[in-house]
């Protein structure tokens, strides 16, 4: 291994890993509170939110990220005239896409919550909204940490698509770093490095989370 092309370049790596820190933990923020909603909107019983929750499930489920990313990139300009860059669009696309799988496994734990929880709340006088943020959804979200966990991982991985808009993430940089050296095996190596440095505290911390839940329930 070459560590010349980590040296010689080591600011550049810095950069792109600092943007892919940024977008990765806006795009975890942003999927986690816009894929809640949707939950509740998938199980509601106004029909309307109900069919708006289950349509942009099903939507954005099955179209691939890059096209999320294009529609923001190139739709969002073309439809109401504003212009997004690389790096606001490519986290767009990466919230709006991971909120939709993060939604289905909020709804799944949602509908795991024994019905009498609600019923009790709605007895004592809470709203269905209040219910819902004090009494469901901290439970629900409890039962399903590992798959919401490895929507986190999936998402990190996924930022490397900020690349393909010149969103001046880590890929992006490593694309660069590779032309101008050629030396493509060791850039990748030291870039797949880069990600394991977020997505291996991401995969231990969420498997101690949920042992310590587990010792708690």
């Amino acid at each position: 291994m070459d560590f010349s092309v980590l040296t010689g370049n080591y600011e550049t790596f810095l950069h792109g890993f600092y943007n892919t820190i940024l977008a990765s933990l806006l795009g975890l923020v942003g999927s986690f509170i816009l894929g809640t909603i949707i939950a509740v909107f998938r199980i509601s019983q106004v029909r309307p939110l109900m069919w708006f929750g289950t349509a942009y499930v099903e939507f954005f489920r099955n179209i691939p990220l890059l096209l999320v990313v294009f529609l923001f990139y190139y739709g969002v300009s073309s439809l109401v005239g504003v212009t997004l860059d690389g790096f606001n669009a490519g986290t767009l696309g990466l919230a709006v896409y991971t909120s939709s799988f993060i939604a289905e496994a909020i709804r799944a734990g949602i509908m795991a919550v024994p019905k009498g929880q609600s019923e009790a709340a709605r007895s004592s006088g809470l709203s269905y909204l209040q219910t819902m943020r004090y009494v469901i959804l901290p439970q629900a979200i409890k039962l399903v940490i590992p798959p919401l966990s490895n929507q986190f991982i999936n998402l990190v991985k996924n930022s490397s698509i900020l690349s393909i808009v010149s969103g001046f993430d880590l890929m992006y940089f490593g694309d660069g770093i590779a032309t101008d050296t050629f030396d493509t095996i060791n850039t990748y190596i030291f870039v797949a490095m880069f990600y394991l440095v977020l997505t291996l505290p991401l995969s231990y911390g969420s498997r101690v989370l949920e042992r310590k839940l587990a010792r708690h329930d």
